[in-house]
């Protein structure tokens, strides 16, 4: 049974429209083409995250997202989302948005690598900034 799940470690966060949102990852997959099973999503803190940077990555560097591909299947989607809050709320003042705009725009961003979108090239990331706009416009409860 297709599930997404949220959790948070280290901090305490109560995700608002938890259902709407649910339903909107589960569009924006379906959409793409890709079946769901199972979609986890961790909201956590900077220095959470760094550690996962650090001990799976070799990265020394905060982040506001990391994503784990955990599917053995071809076009389905089973992975772990780690994403700071503190990030996405510093990320928030920075760009002027609400937290939970800018929350879902890294859960979509998250959701897009899972779906085979990179970012690391300039063409990569205008295309991930495309979709991300493109999906988070369907999202018109946090208008």
């Amino acid at each position: 049974m297709a599930k997404i799940n949220f959790f948070t470690e280290d901090i305490s966060y109560n995700l608002k429209h938890k259902r709407l949102i649910k339903a909107w990852i589960t569009a924006t997959i379906k959409e793409e083409g890709y079946q769901l099973d199972e979609l986890n999503f961790i909201l956590c803190s900077d220095e959470y995250l760094l550690r996962i940077n650090q001990d799976y990555l070799q990265h020394d560097d905060y982040t506001d997202v990391i994503t784990f591909d955990n599917s053995e299947e071809l076009k389905t989607i089973v992975g772990d989302i780690f994403i700071s809050l503190e990030r996405i709320k510093e990320n928030a003042i920075n760009f002027k948005s609400a937290t939970l705009n800018e929350l879902c725009r890294v859960i979509i961003h998250g959701t897009l690598h899972l779906l085979g979108y990179k970012d690391k090239t300039k063409a990569a990331k205008t295309l991930m900034t495309e979709k991300e706009d493109y999906y988070l416009a369907k999202l018109e409860v946090l208008s």
